[in-house]
């Protein structure tokens, strides 16, 4: 039980549980609150994973559910926040579907690649790349801007916005093809040694 009911663990079952709040308070018109709850689920993200890290609070289960989180926040916020409709008429909103279609592609594509792998060979040794960490930094950037755009009428800032998300999604997703592969070649390497 103790792997379990570990703070970063907490938080990241926090963070899950935020995620229907904020597509409800999005759908029914309440931004501002959506914003602060945005804001709350981001800083629970860095938290945890500096608690884990100072207290050594590292768990298996952590480990696969804090990516989850992650995933399913920035999936909701996109899908939602491409629905027409639900955000207050501001130039450059409601966000564009080819923006989330690239974030929702990248993520399939990361987890096809991955499923494939591991009933092909049974690697399991998967780990969030350098560029896949940044991708996700900038979609939560980039969610926070365009909450802060339909709550105070500000943006102009969006198309750059929208254009680093794309750019992000699509170069963290070729670069995580290559990173599986050193990945596998470091693995293959040790189990070769004496």
């Amino acid at each position: 039980m103790s792997g379990v009911a570990t703070i970063p663990n907490l938080l990241t079952f926090l963070r899950m549980a935020l995620i229907p709040v904020f597509a409800s308070l999005l759908f029914y018109g309440y931004s501002g609150w959506a914003l602060v709850v945005f804001v709350i689920a981001g800083v629970s993200d860095g938290i945890d994973g500096f608690v884990a890290r100072r207290f050594n609070q590292q768990s298996e289960l952590g480990t696969i559910l804090d990516p989850i989180a992650d995933k399913l926040l920035m999936t909701v916020a996109f899908i939602v926040l491409t629905m027409p409709n639900v955000l207050q008429p501001v130039r450059h909103l409601p966000v564009p579907f080819w923006v989330t279609a690239s974030v929702i592609g990248r993520d399939v594509l990361i987890v096809t690649v991955a499923v494939s792998i591991n009933v092909m060979t049974g690697f399991r040794g998967f780990k969030p790349s350098w560029l896949g960490k940044a991708s996700t930094t900038v979609q939560v950037l980039a969610v926070t801007l365009i909450l802060v755009a339909a709550v105070f009428g500000y943006s102009f800032f969006l198309p750059t916005t929208y254009f680093f998300v794309v750019l992000f999604a699509f170069a963290s997703g070729v670069h995580y093809i290559f990173h599986i592969s050193r990945l596998m070649r470091e693995a293959e390497e040790v189990s070769s040694e004496p």
